[in-house]
């Protein structure tokens, strides 16, 4: 425990402080969920920052810990860190402000003071989010960290991540074009919106816990997995090498690594499915047959890429024991 402990403390600290903040977050939101009925729109007002603040501490801790192995541009990478947790402190601690007055952080155009305020410091997060992930993103090309796959599931998780950042940024102009509309704040007041979650259905009907429209498309879906990327693409990484230790075929980096790219390549083809499913109006859990036919290209071509990678590497390993197999001895000279 206590060298785990050492390990952590080495991590980005700036990073680590807004993950302390966005746990601590993750406990106030809990309880205020049990605690505080106020609604919006049918949603708990506590459960927009509970999802943020566990999704803000569990990116966060990645980054923390990725930021720590860098190897080169270490003083760029480490202030990258540093502005992009500052913004993810303002930005998700504007939801929970606005979560505790029982009103709308995304969308609003309201013109009370806290709210115009509020609001053109929530759009820092443009720069402060995206722009520094895809800096970042940038930098890791330049560098390895790790064996070979633990590298790419890191360059590809980020660049993803940043995708999907970007892609929950488009969701605030996607429906501006319908102009604004009315709603009620969890204390009864008005509240003028403009652009919404859903596409088709602004506000849509919400599945539980995600809220994702199950009348429309919502953009927060690909947002979601893209931004945990990178999360996805390193536990694949950790299962891999749990497993080589049991598989010798898997004990060549290289073929962990073309895995990895398998896995990678059905991820990215997923989130962009997702995306296109999205923009054409349509739920998540009601796919047409474009849909399910763009899954299994996604799919089924990370499948084919895999068994190809695991084919090959069995048949090399097998090879290479027959030929250590029937390999002359020679007599030690004493």
């Amino acid at each position: 425990m206590s060298t785990v402990l050492a390990r952590i403390k080495t991590w980005h600290r700036p990073m680590m402080v807004m993950v302390a903040a966005m746990s601590l977050l993750v406990l106030v939101a809990t309880v205020g969920m049990l605690v505080d009925h106020r609604q919006l729109i049918g949603e708990n007002v506590w459960l927009k920052p509970w999802k943020f603040g566990l999704a803000f501490a569990a990116y966060g801790a990645t980054l923390a810990w990725m930021l720590s192995k860098a190897t080169r541009a270490s003083k760029t990478m480490w202030t990258l860190g540093t502005l992009f947790a500052v913004t993810g402190f303002v930005d998700v601690g504007f939801i929970a402000a606005q979560a505790a007055r029982g009103t709308f952080s995304h969308f609003n155009v309201n013109t009370d003071t806290f709210n115009v305020v509020g609001q053109k410091v929530f759009m820092s997060g443009v720069l402060g989010l995206f722009g520094t992930s895809m800096v970042i993103a940038i930098v890791l090309l330049f560098q390895r960290i790790g064996d070979a796959a633990q590298t790419w599931a890191l360059r590809i998780g980020i660049g993803v991540a940043a995708i999907g950042m970007f892609l929950g940024y488009f969701i605030v102009g996607v429906n501006a074009s319908a102009g604004p509309r009315t709603v009620h704040d969890a204390d009864g007041g008005n509240v003028t919106l403009v652009g919404g979650h859903g596409i088709g259905d602004p506000d849509g009907n919400g599945m539980p816990l995600t809220d994702w429209s199950i009348t429309g498309g919502d953009m927060r879906v690909p947002h979601f997995f893209g931004l945990h990327a990178i999360q996805v693409l390193l536990a694949v990484v950790l299962a891999l090498n749990l497993l080589a230790t049991r598989l010798s075929w898997l004990r060549d980096a290289k073929v962990r690594a073309r895995l990895l790219g398998s896995v990678a390549f059905g991820y990215v083809g997923f989130v962009t499915v997702t995306a296109w499913q999205a923009v054409r109006g349509q739920s998540l859990i009601h796919p047409d047959s474009l849909t399910l036919a763009a899954w299994g290209v996604a799919i089924g071509g990370a499948a084919l890429l895999g068994a190809a990678t695991v084919l090959s590497a069995r048949r090399r390993t097998t090879a290479l024991g027959a030929v250590e197999r029937h390999a002359p001895r020679h007599a030690m000279v004493g």
